[in-house]
């Protein structure tokens, strides 16, 4: 069973539907012992950090999340989810975030568009089980936010946006995608398939 954490701010009927294609059970859920119980855990994200913090600190689901990443358990935080699992956030002033990996959330700066939005080339890192067996290829973001990770061991994926731009992260059990794997055609399927996958190791 797979968790789809629910503090009122997630994009949960795409996600669960991706996951739904890929031959998982899901949950959509707010309820601790439902996450904790879960095979694996995604914590999705639309909208500012600091107001998803606040949502995850009044239902206690941000003690639940740090508690199921210590578990060892896979987890991954996709678009905003990914950035609330660092350390801070300067969107709209400052904001702690879950600290479950170091590094801070920075704006964009620069005489180019933001919002980050369309379709760019992954360029891998190091090598990760989420891309075994893959080719880099094109995913699809939105975001006027990117995450610069204090550890470039963490760093397994950019893109080029006139500069490179955190795309996915990962130490241990803990994942992150800034894009949105559930809207990034087969690519996306595919990377989001191959973190579940995680669950039968």
């Amino acid at each position: 069973m797979i968790a789809i954490i629910d503090y009122g701010m997630g994009n949960l009927h795409s996600v669960s539907k991706a996951v739904e294609r890929l031959g998982y059970e899901c949950i959509v859920t707010s309820d601790a012992s439902e996450i904790l119980a879960a095979d694996a855990a995604i914590l999705p994200g639309v909208g500012a950090f600091g107001d998803a913090m606040d949502n995850l600190r009044s239902t206690g689901l941000d003690a639940v999340t740090k508690q199921y990443a210590a578990s060892g358990k896979p987890i991954l935080g996709i678009c905003l989810g990914m950035q609330l699992l660092f350390s801070e956030s300067e969107e709209y002033g400052m904001h702690t975030g879950l600290d479950l990996l170091p590094g801070s959330v920075v704006r964009f700066q620069g005489d180019y568009k933001v919002p980050h939005m369309g379709w760019n080339k992954l360029s891998f890192r190091q090598s990760s089980p989420l891309f075994e067996g893959l080719e880099e290829g094109h995913v699809y973001f939105v975001h006027s936010y990117h995450v610069k990770p204090k550890l470039a061991s963490d760093l397994l994926a950019t893109v080029d946006y006139f500069q490179p731009v955190t795309a996915i992260v990962g130490r241990g059990n803990v994942f992150g995608m800034q894009f949105h794997p559930e809207k990034s055609g087969e690519l996306g399927m595919k990377l989001l398939e191959g973190f579940l996958g995680l669950t039968k190791r």
